[in-house]
């Protein structure tokens, strides 16, 4: 299983500064991919392009951009633009976002998420293999071939949890990238499904990439608190909410991987076991401190151990 990492939203006019600071120390650390969110600070894409070229080697993901706000076309052009900047290391990762944001904020319906995504990859796909497409959906319409260079294959993961979205994940894109989603339910529910699904589709079997809260510890209590307050959003939201119950969770709290350097460990195994073939962790001690130094040394010790 691969270790990777989340990148942090670094703030202020040297926001580009620091996010390279923090990729160079990533790949410095052996690890095997960074990702950004793209939510409400940096645009992922962009921050990957400026950054990316600067910072050899390591694989670079968005986790996830939102396709209901991008029209397909646009995404595709985009995408092949950042990955032609950084030498053919982007993974894209795209996801639905939730109702609150695409409906309650942007105001697009929400009413057919799994048809929206559906008729999304139709477009996104082909467009990034370089193919001319001509989508006549229910949700949208793309007629277009993009002559953007291409420096090999774009892979796309899909954030999916639901079983309809895995299928989907499974058969139309490379795999899907999971956020609050513990080791069981990665085991009983998502690779079945999601494997299942592309064996049907005759495609390769498909990356699943485990996003989780990390800290290295000796105070895991106080640990068990920050996360509780830090990730609290995530247990209210109905998807990651689904999920979290059937981990049989409390909260997003109680999936985050805390304890000292053998339990946390052992716990990432765990995920390696489920299934996954990514790890990613979302580091959550606080900048500079003995939590923060310890994680960072197991993540990049597991990395290099294969």
């Amino acid at each position: 299983m691969r270790i990777g990492i989340t990148l942090p939203d670094p703030q202020g006019p040297d926001a580009f500064a620091m996010l390279r600071e923090s990729l160079a120390r990533a790949a410095d650390d052996g690890l095997a991919s960074a990702w950004l969110s793209n939510i409400f600070h940096l645009d992922a894409l962009t921050a990957v392009a400026v950054v990316g070229g600067q910072v050899p080697g390591i694989e670079l993901g968005t986790a996830v951009v939102p396709t209901y706000p991008r029209h397909p076309v646009a995404l595709a052009q985009q995408a092949l633009t950042a990955a032609l900047a950084i030498g053919g290391r982007l993974t894209l990762g795209i996801g639905l976002s939730h109702k609150i944001v695409i409906e309650d904020m942007l105001g697009y319906s929400f009413e057919r998420p799994v048809r929206h995504m559906t008729e999304y990859l139709s477009a996104l796909v082909p467009l990034l293999a370089g193919e001319a497409v001509d989508v006549k959906g229910e949700t949208l319409r793309a007629a277009a071939r993009l002559s953007t260079p291409r420096v090999g294959p774009v892979p796309v993961l899909v954030a999916a949890l639901g079983p309809a979205m895995l299928r989907l994940a499974g058969g139309q894109a490379d795999g899907t990238v999971l956020w609050m989603t513990g080791p069981a339910t990665v085991r009983d529910h998502v690779v079945p499904t999601i494997r299942d699904a592309a064996a049907a589709a005759g495609r390769p079997d498909p990356r699943v990439v485990a996003c989780l809260p990390v800290c290295v510890t000796d105070d895991p209590a106080a640990a068990h608190a920050r996360a509780a307050e830090a990730f609290a959003v995530y247990g209210n939201l109905p998807s990651y909410r689904a999920m979290l119950d059937r981990e049989g969770a409390a909260g997003p709290a109680d999936v985050a991987i805390i304890g000292d350097e053998d339990a946390v460990a052992a716990r990432i195994a765990a995920v390696a076991a489920a299934g996954a073939t990514d790890f990613v962790a979302s580091a959550f001690a606080a900048a500079g401190t003995p939590d923060e130094r310890r994680t960072r040394a197991l993540l990049s010790a597991l990395a290099q151990a294969g």
